[in-house]
């Protein structure tokens, strides 16, 4: 599992975060975001490896295919 660094100082002000928010909730996710979101999700918690790019977390999304139950 990655460091994660401690909270340093203040909380940095976000007036603007609950209505950034809200827009976000409103707008409907597209296929392609929805694919980015899934390939960024799983690069970020694969292993360390310099086979496994960003790239290849992205073909693999479109390469998985679920199995029917035995």
């Amino acid at each position: 599992m990655a460091a994660r660094k401690p909270m340093m100082g203040p909380t940095p002000e976000r007036n603007d975060l609950e209505q950034q928010v809200k827009e976000a909730l409103a707008k409907p996710l597209t296929d392609e975001e929805f694919d980015q979101q899934k390939a960024s999700f799983a690069y970020g918690n694969a292993p360390d490896s310099d086979f496994i790019t960003k790239d290849s977390a992205m073909r693999a999304i479109h390469s998985f295919r679920l199995k029917e139950a035995a």
